[in-house]
C-alpha cells in the first residue's frame, strides 16, 4: 500500500523530499481529486491538510463512515492548525477514552 498527499505546494514538495511521490495539489477541485485518490486500490494512507479536509467536509464524513481505507490523517498546513478545526483522529480518541489529549508545547 501506498501514501498519498492532498494538500497545498509546500506540503506536497515536503512529503516528496521524504519519497513520497503520490502528492496532488488541487486547483479548486479538490474533490474531484479526492475521489479519483480514494478509488484507487494502491492508496493506504492520505495525508490532507486542514484547509482541504474543510472544504470536503460533509463528504470526507460520509466517505469515513463507508470506508476503512484509505485512512485519512488530517494535517496543517505551513500556517499551522486552524484553531477551530478539530481532527478525526483525536476526536476518536476523546471519544473512547473519554478524555482530551493535549499537545504540550515545548
Amino acid at each position: 500500500m501506498k501514501i498519498a498527499v492532498l494538500g497545498d505546494q509546500d506540503t506536497a514538495v515536503g512529503f516528496r523530499f521524504s519519497g513520497i511521490k503520490d502528492t496532488f495539489i488541487p486547483n479548486g477541485n479538490a474533490f474531484q481529486i479526492f475521489n479519483e485518490i480514494t478509488n484507487r486500490d494502491d492508496i493506504g494512507i492520505l495525508f490532507i491538510t486542514e484547509k482541504i479536509v474543510q472544504d470536503l467536509d460533509k463528504h470526507l464524513k460520509d466517505f469515513r463512515i463507508r470506508n476503512n481505507i484509505p485512512i485519512i490523517v488530517e494535517i496543517p498546513d505551513k500556517k499551522g492548525r486552524i484553531k477551530k478545526h478539530v481532527d478525526f483522529v483525536s476526536h476518536l480518541i476523546k471519544k473512547a477514552v473519554g478524555i482530551e489529549v493535549l499537545k504540550e508545547k515545548i
